[in-house]
């Protein structure tokens, strides 16, 4: 994992192959390359206990929003704080915070979407006031387990360190809400448009509002990786997240509700899905992470790109089949039809 884990389309897969606790993993060995551990006194056993604590918590029935998924955003961030043009931005106290928040972010997820939560009246929805439900609890989950016996990671912290830990761990895992995706599309927008570089060419962020909100489009753009990965990585983390959509969509059809998009297993469209989803959300995301840190990222764009036309030309593949079968049905129609009228004229002859 060493090698890997400062590497862009690091095979998560495959550590979870190796180790039955691959989010505990990485997140321990990225806190400890960075010195996080040593620096916030953080002792050892606490944060073992901790991390097993939250990896316990992600569901295993759960096809995408698992362990590994989380473990992956966690390493996935980890590759993004090396731009360049982010060296040396962040404090040590945030570096902890964003590296923890991706590490949670979804735990104990159940495999349905906020919209489920809500339509069904779930007791969720109705604890968090149909207002980002599922991140609302994550973050619950999270921070209730830093009270259990001996998983305290925070317990060298002061008061005032805390308190600001704890907030930037909300404001992070809040906006994995797919509901902000167009405002932190905009605030990241007004970022590159106003940046300011110093000669070095390292963002100058000397304000926390600034830094949060690129930590929380770091976040979000790791949360959305999967697009952006190499495309057997993709494809994996495709049809985990599809088998979760159709798996939601049963248990809509089976109580009568609407199918949401995405989710009818009957009629769903993945490969136009796909494309969709890159045009509309992934690439525009991208493509200002890639202005605001260029040319760091610019590799992970041509992957997303390279991505969104494989699926296209699948797409065209398909139609182009599709118009040939037609073809060769009209032609053996039109044969059969030929065929029977040569045959009824002999016949009456």
């Amino acid at each position: 994992m060493e090698g890997g884990l400062d590497q862009w389309g690091m095979d998560i897969f495959k550590l979870a192959e190796c180790t039955p606790n691959p989010l505990t993993c990485v997140t321990y060995t990225i806190l400890k390359r960075r010195g996080l551990i040593n620096k916030f006194k953080i002792p050892h056993w606490n944060l073992l206990r901790y991390l097993r604590s939250v990896e316990s918590h992600y569901n295993a029935c759960t096809p995408y929003h698992n362990k590994i998924h989380a473990a992956d955003v966690v390493q996935s961030v980890h590759v993004l704080l090396q731009a360049p043009a982010l060296d040396s931005v962040f404090t040590d106290l945030e570096l902890a915070a964003v590296i923890i928040a991706c590490a949670v972010h979804d735990v104990n997820h159940p495999g349905v979407t906020n919209q489920y939560l809500i339509n069904t009246n779930d007791a969720l929805a109705i604890l968090y006031n149909d207002s980002s439900v599922l991140e609302n609890y994550h973050l619950a989950v999270a921070f209730n387990l830093l009270t259990f016996p001996g998983c305290d990671i925070l317990v060298n912290l002061t008061r005032k360190q805390r308190l600001t830990f704890r907030r930037m761990v909300i404001d992070m895992v809040l906006s994995t809400d797919m509901s902000k995706h167009m405002s932190l599309l905009a605030d990241l927008k007004t970022m590159v448009e106003t940046k300011k570089v110093a000669g070095s060419g390292i963002l100058n962020l000397d304000n926390y509002t600034d830094r949060m909100q690129i930590l929380q489009n770091m976040v979000h753009c790791a949360d959305l990786s999967n697009t952006a990965k190499p495309l057997d990585l993709y494809t994996k983390w495709m049809h985990r997240l599809m088998d979760e959509f159709f798996l939601q969509g049963d248990r809509e059809r089976a109580a009568g509700l609407d199918i949401s998009p995405m989710c009818d297993r009957e009629t769903a469209t993945i490969e136009k899905s796909q494309v969709s989803f890159i045009d509309f959300i992934s690439h525009p995301l991208w493509e200002m992470w890639s202005d605001l840190v260029h040319p760091a990222a610019q590799d992970i764009l041509e992957l997303l790109e390279y991505n969104r036309n494989w699926y296209f030309n699948l797409i065209h593949a398909d139609d182009h089949h599709q118009q040939q079968t037609s073809q060769q049905s009209k032609e053996t129609e039109d044969f059969n039809t030929t065929t029977i009228a040569s045959t009824t004229t002999t016949t009456t002859t």
